[in-house]
């Protein structure tokens, strides 16, 4: 028996990419999945191809409410949660003299509000259970940091201090934290990048052998951390394509 099989498993950003994946991945191990997205048509075409017990809920993650009301639903549905994995976001690219502030307050609202919803609605269920497990996709970009980029450097550098913060002080009340950080995957995220310039690179340097993870790959290292027993808190994933240089 897996020991994912009955976890409920909440996933925010479950519409495409990594988020799928991961869904598909937990399906196949039995999880119990609450899908969250905007996109309903994706979320109902993925909800109807899974085996096993799927729900879907449209969300958008920087409306604090919608992200309650997914919680709300889960344990509606299931009674608890075990995991919420915050998985949306997106990734504009820019160098700082363009001060694009739409594109950095969108970040500033997704990558990070985003994850702030998903752990201010989720930590009241989890206390109260005694247990929980908490993810965030964060990314190699929150390690290091390169030009063209600094805005989302900064959003994903926060979201590894904000899911450190939760670990230490949650570990006490059964509640652990974990970040997954890829590097290059071939997703649709390329598609939030903005800048045309830096979207055909990344495009073609994914297309290179070793430059690039799919988004199972990720997946993977998802269920990994979720296997763990509970006195086990793996708190870092970082995962990169074997060729990337960053």
């Amino acid at each position: 028996m897996s020991t994912i099989e009955s976890k409920v498993v909440v996933i925010m950003g479950a519409s495409s990419g990594i988020g799928e994946a991961t869904a598909r991945r937990l399906a196949k191990e039995g999880a119990k999945l609450i899908l969250a997205a905007r996109r309903e048509d994706r979320l109902k075409e993925l909800v109807a191809s899974l085996p096993g017990e799927a729900f879907y809920q449209v969300a958008d993650v920087t409306k604090q409410v919608d992200v309650e009301n997914v919680m709300k639903f889960a344990v509606e549905k299931f009674g608890k949660i075990d995991v919420l994995y915050n998985n949306a976001g997106i990734m504009p690219q820019g160098f700082l003299s363009e001060a694009d502030y739409a594109s950095w307050q969108s970040m500033l609202d997704i990558n990070i509000m985003g994850v702030l919803h998903g752990i201010g609605s989720v930590l009241p269920i989890m206390r109260k259970q005694g247990s929980g497990l908490i993810i965030t996709t964060d990314s190699v970009a929150g390690h290091v940091v390169y030009p063209g980029s600094a805005v989302y450097n900064g959003t994903k550098y926060a979201v590894r201090a904000i899911m450190e913060g939760l670990r230490q002080e949650e570990k006490n009340n059964g509640i652990r934290s974990t970040i997954v950080s890829p590097g290059m995957v071939s997703t649709e995220l390329i598609s939030t990048v903005g800048n045309e310039k830096i979207a055909a690179n990344l495009t073609e340097m994914g297309k290179k052998e070793g430059a690039s993870l799919f988004a199972e790959d990720v997946a993977n290292a998802v269920a990994y951390v979720i296997e763990q027993p509970e006195h086990v808190a793996v708190s870092e994933v970082l995962i990169r394509p074997s060729r990337q240089v960053v």
